[in-house]
C-alpha cells in the first residue's frame, strides 16, 4: 500500500499486480442444478478461466450482479487501496495507461487507455509526457483536459482527506517544499511537479530517475475529477464518470448501481467492450451467501477476489460439475499476521519469537481452506513466484507444521514472560478466513500461556481507523493484526516496499506496514531501488526478507491461492495476471 520515502528507481519492471446485488438469499440449489450450463454455453472445465477466455461473446444487454462481504474503502480513485476496487473502478473511470484486458501473461502488458500512448521519458527518466486523446469527455458532456488528469493526482495528495490512497505520486514527483494538496496549499503552483502546457498535454517531474512510471501511470489517482465538481471526501458518493458506466445510485454501506454513460464514446476507447447494460453492487452481504448465490445463479461475482469460502470448499471439490466452474490461480500473495512491537510485550524480539514458534501453521492453512484453495505454507513473506525469493525458515514449526511449543516456552522465558502474557489479535469481521485464522492463532498459542481476544474491525475502514493507525492500535493493545498483501507489481520492490518500510506508517492512519520497525530495512529498501543491475537487486530483495524474519516482525501464514466460482451465464471470463482475480473490464452475458 502506501510509501514515504523518494525513490531512486532507475530500472524496476514488470506489471502492477494489484488485489455487490439485491441482497438476500442464502438461496441454495441440488448439485445437478448448480452445475447446469446455460443453454449455449461452452462446456465447463477446471481452470478453463486462467490462461484463456472462457465463453466469448460480444453480445450486449443485461444486468451484471456483484456482492461484496465488506464495505468499500472508497469507490474515489483517490482514496482506495483495495485490488478488487481498482480492477472495478475502471468500469467509470478512465487511468493514463492500464493493463491490457487480455487472460495470464498477456493482462501483464501495460497499453494506452485515456493517453495516446505510453509516456515518452526524457531528461533521462525524471521527466515523462503524456498527450491525452481527443474526445473524450465526463458524463455531463464537458471535454476531458490534462488539467482534470493534473487535479485527480493533486487531490490524491491529500492523505487526511484521503488516508486509505496510496503514497506513491506523494513520494515520486517533484512538489514544492510544504505542499500539502489543492484544499490545504490552495492556488500552489505545482509545475515542478505537473505541468499541461497545453489541455492534451501532461508532463511529470521526478525527484529521481525512474524508467517504470507508467506503472504509477494506471494508478486510479490518474483518473480524471474536474476540480469544480469535486467535493472532496463526499466525492466518493458520486465519482464523476469518463468511463463507459456511471453511477446512477450510491447507498454507501449498501450498494449503488452503474448505468450506461451517454457521453462516453467507444472510438476514444478501443479497450472496452461495454457490454452489459450496467451493474448491480451490493456490499455488506454475508461472505458464505454470497457462495450459495453464485452456485444458485442468483449472483454473477464475488467482487472481493479471494475465492470461495472454506464451508463451499468441500461441496465444490467433490462434486466434479461443480467443480468444472471454478479457477484455481496461484496469487503474488501472502496471507500474514502482523507482530505489532509498538505494543508491549511484543517490543521484545524474544516475545515475538515465541509468537512464531507457537503457531500452527497446519491450521493457519485449514483457516484459509486448505492447500488447494488457502495456498502453501509460507515460511518467510515474499511469494516463490516473485523474483529474488530466496528459501528462509528461521522458526521451524514442527515436522507437522503445528509448532514448536518447546522452542516459544524457552523464547517467552527469554523475553521475562514464562507464564505468557495477554494481547489483542484484529481481523476484518467481513472475511470468515481471517476469523478462522484469528482463532487458530487463539488456539495454538494459547497452548504456551499466549491468551489472544479477537477484536474484529470492519473492512473498509480496517487500517484507516484501526489496525493501520498506529494510536489506535497501540492504545487498544493490537499485538496481532490478521493481514494480507498482494504485489503492487511482481517484483521485490511492489511486494515487500509497503509492507516493511517504516516511512508508510502515518499516525494519521491507512498505513498497510502495521509491525516493521527497522531502519536497516529501510535503508536495504533504497539501496536495492537504486540498484540498476537486476540480479544484485534481486539478492537485496532477499536479504530484505530474511532481516524483517530475523526481527519476527511478520508471522508469515500462507503463500496464496484462491478458488474462484465462475457466475452463470458470463461471457468474457478470464483470469488476468495484472489483478489475480477475473477481469471486470469487458464481462457480458449469455
Amino acid at each position: 500500500m502506501k510509501r514515504k520515502t523518494t525513490l531512486g528507481l532507475t530500472a524496476l519492471g514488470a506489471a502492477l499486480s494489484l488485489a455487490l446485488s439485491a441482497c438476500g438469499g442464502g438461496a441454495t440449489s441440488t448439485p445437478s442444478q448448480t452445475g447446469a450450463a446455460p443453454a449455449g454455453a461452452p462446456p465447463a472445465a477446471f481452470n478453463a478461466a486462467v490462461t484463456q477466455v472462457f465463453n466469448p461473446s460480444d453480445k450486449k444487454g443485461g444486468i451484471i450482479k456483484f456482492a461484496n462481504a465488506g464495505d468499500w474503502d472508497s469507490l474515489d480513485p483517490a482514496d482506495t487501496y483495495y485490488g478488487y476496487s481498482w480492477n472495478f473502478a475502471r468500469l467509470y473511470g478512465r487511468t493514463l495507461v492500464m493493463f491490457k484486458p487480455a487472460p495470464g501473461d498477456a493482462g501483464n502488458e501495460l497499453v494506452p487507455d485515456l493517453a495516446e500512448s505510453l509516456g515518452t521519458p526524457s531528461d533521462d527518466a525524471k521527466t515523462w509526457t503524456y498527450k491525452i486523446r481527443t474526445g473524450v469527455k465526463f458524463e455531463d458532456g464537458t471535454p476531458v483536459t490534462s488539467k482534470d488528469v493534473k487535479y485527480g493526482i493533486m487531490r490524491s495528495f491529500d492523505k487526511e482527506v484521503f488516508p486509505d490512497g496510496y503514497t506513491y505520486f506523494n513520494d515520486t514527483l517533484n512538489w514544492p517544499k510544504d505542499y500539502k494538496g489543492p484544499y490545504k496549499s490552495k492556488g500552489v503552483n505545482v509545475d515542478s511537479a505537473i505541468e499541461t502546457p497545453d489541455d492534451q498535454t501532461i508532463v511529470f517531474h521526478l525527484k529521481q530517475a525512474y524508467s517504470g512510471f507508467d506503472y504509477f501511470a494506471q494508478l486510479p489517482a490518474t483518473m480524471p475529477v474536474p476540480e469544480a465538481k469535486d467535493t472532496g471526501a463526499k466525492y466518493r458518493e458520486h465519482v464523476i464518470s469518463t468511463g463507459p458506466y456511471m453511477f446512477d445510485k450510491n447507498e454507501i454501506g449498501k450498494g449503488f448501481n452503474l448505468v450506461r454513460n451517454p457521453n462516453w464514446d467507444q472510438a476514444t476507447d478501443p479497450l472496452r467492450k461495454a457490454l452489459p447494460d450496467g451493474y448491480e453492487v451490493t456490499v455488506n452481504v454475508n461472505a458464505d451467501d454470497i457462495d450459495n448465490r453464485l452456485l444458485s445463479g442468483d449472483l454473477h461475482v464475488d467482487i472481493a477476489g479471494t475465492g470461495a469460502q472454506p464451508a463451499s470448499l468441500s461441496r465444490l471439490l467433490t462434486d466434479p460439475a461443480l467443480k468444472a466452474n471454478t479457477d484455481n490461480p496461484t496469487l503474488p500473495r501472502l496471507w500474514y499476521t502482523s507482530v505489532n512491537g509498538n505494543v508491549a510485550p511484543l517490543d521484545n524480539l524474544d516475545c515475538r519469537k515465541a509468537v512464531q514458534y507457537a503457531a500452527d501453521k497446519a491450521a493457519y492453512q485449514t483457516a484459509y481452506g486448505g492447500e488447494f484453495s488457502g495456498g502453501q505454507i509460507a515460511t518467510s513473506l515474499m511469494p516463490p513466484i516473485i523474483p529474488g525469493a530466496k528459501n528462509i525458515n528461521l522458526y521451524p514449526s514442527g515436522p507437522d507444521n503445528h509448532g514448536d511449543e518447546a522452542k516459544a516456552k524457552e523464547h517467552l522465558t527469554a523475553c521475562g514472560q514464562p507464564n505468557g502474557f495477554e494481547t489483542n489479535i484484529a481481523y476484518r469481521s467481513e472475511r470468515p478466513k481471517e476469523k478462522a485464522a484469528a482463532e487458530a492463532l487463539q488456539q495454538s498459542l494459547g497452548r504456551v500461556g499466549i491468551k489472544l481476544t479477537l477484536k474484529p474491525f470492519p473492512q473498509a475502514d480496517y487500517f484507516a481507523l484501526y489496525a493501520g493507525k498506529p494510536g489506535y492500535a497501540k492504545d487498544n493493545k493490537l499485538g496481532l493484526v490478521v493481514n494480507g498483501w498482494g504485489a503492487d507489481w511482481p517484483d521485490g520492490y511492489g511486494f515487500l516496499s509497503q509492507i516493511v518500510d517504516s516511512r508508510v506508517i502515518r499516525e494519521t492512519g491507512g498505513s498497510s506496514n502495521i509491525s516493521v520497525r527497522d531502519p536497516e530495512v529501510d535503508k536495504m529498501l533504497d539501496q536495492a531501488a537504486e540498484q540498476t543491475d537486476v540480479a544484485a537487486r534481486e539478492a537485496i530483495w532477499g536479504q530484505i526478507d530474511q532481516k524483517v524474519m530475523e526481527g519476527a516482525y511478520i508471522l508469515p501464514g500462507l503463500w496464496a491461492k484462491s478458488l474462484l466460482i465462475r457466475g452463470k451465464g458470463l461471457t468474457n471470463l478470464y483470469v488476468s495476471n495484472s489483478t489475480n482475480m477475473y477481469d471486470y473490464l469487458n464481462m457480458g452475458l449469455q
